[in-house]
């Protein structure tokens, strides 16, 4: 299992720093990480739609991707430029919620459409949301790191969050498997273990302090890293708010008796199970990149 993860891992990254790469080349509108979240959100909307079809729960796939996917495409039209240059007239994050809230509109209009008898209309309705809200709204704000730090620098912020969250996985798991005995929540996550939670905040940090020291002057040889204890900082807050959005994907799992979201890459489990963290860790991360001296500086 570990030996998997190593290689996902190796193979994953680079991948997705070469993806990134590419999408800064094409200007701020970022079509190519819209494609890839776009893929992400389909898919995530099977996952979760698949597991949540038990008791009474039948949440439709096609309308949860399509109002998650539509809530992607606000976020982004926030940036797209009009046939005049200007900017469409919205603040950055309005136009998602505005699309999240017709989404809410639209799904009760469906339950009401559909209804036959009671008893399933609530756990199916209560199901929808629960994907549009987690996928589509934490996948359309974590996002838009990739324009919180400004155009240039935007790949710095997303690319902080998902070094982060990882890194902490991998202290996680290492932590725990080597040395962890004492368990967390036993009930919920069996496999969870106080030395594993160290293991993240640690790997987290550490993850942290390399990416802002390594990737800073690839973006622009004459910029200089924000300091180091601000990069620790972040680190250690992602670590345990990652931490805390694997145990809440547990929830899930445990709840519906799965053991993974789907099988889609070998000990890794599937989309969800490898982005969790990263959802969960997105709106905190933009808030750091609010508050926090993480910009570099000249």
């Amino acid at each position: 299992m570990l030996g998997w993860r190593l290689i996902g891992s190796a193979v994953l990254i680079p991948l997705l720093g070469f993806i990134f790469y590419l999408d800064q080349q094409q200007g701020p509108n970022a079509p190519i990480l819209l494609a890839v979240v776009v893929l992400m959100a389909i898919r995530g909307c099977w996952e979760l739609t698949t597991m949540l079809k038990t008791r009474s729960f039948q949440p439709s796939f096609l309308a949860t991707s399509v109002c998650s996917c539509l809530i992607l495409l606000a976020a982004w039209g926030t940036h797209w430029q009009t046939a005049g240059g200007a900017a469409l007239n919205f603040s950055q994050l309005g136009l998602p919620m505005l699309v999240f809230s017709v989404s809410i509109l639209a799904l009760f209009l469906k339950g009401a459409l559909k209804y036959r008898e009671p008893g399933t209309s609530m756990e199916t309705l209560g199901a929808e949301l629960l994907t549009v809200s987690y996928i589509g709204v934490l996948l359309t704000l974590t996002a838009q790191l990739r324009w919180t730090a400004g155009g240039s620098a935007g790949y710095l912020a997303l690319g902080s969050v998902i070094i982060a969250a990882k890194s902490g996985d991998i202290g996680a798991y290492t932590l725990g498997r080597l040395f962890g005995k004492k368990k967390m929540i036993p009930r919920l996550s069996p496999g969870k273990t106080w030395m594993g939670a160290w293991g993240a905040v640690l790997g987290s940090g550490l993850g942290s302090i390399l990416w802002f020291q390594l990737a800073t002057p690839m973006f622009n040889e004459n910029w200089m890293p924000c300091e180091w204890y601000w990069a620790v900082l972040f680190g250690v807050i992602i670590g345990i708010v990652g931490l805390v959005g694997d145990l809440c994907e547990s929830l899930i799992k445990r709840d519906l008796g799965q053991k993974d979201s789907a099988v889609l890459l070998p000990g890794f489990g599937g989309l969800l199970d490898l982005l969790d963290s990263v959802l969960y860790a997105g709106p905190v991360a933009y808030l750091l990149w609010s508050v926090l001296p993480l910009l570099p500086s000249v």
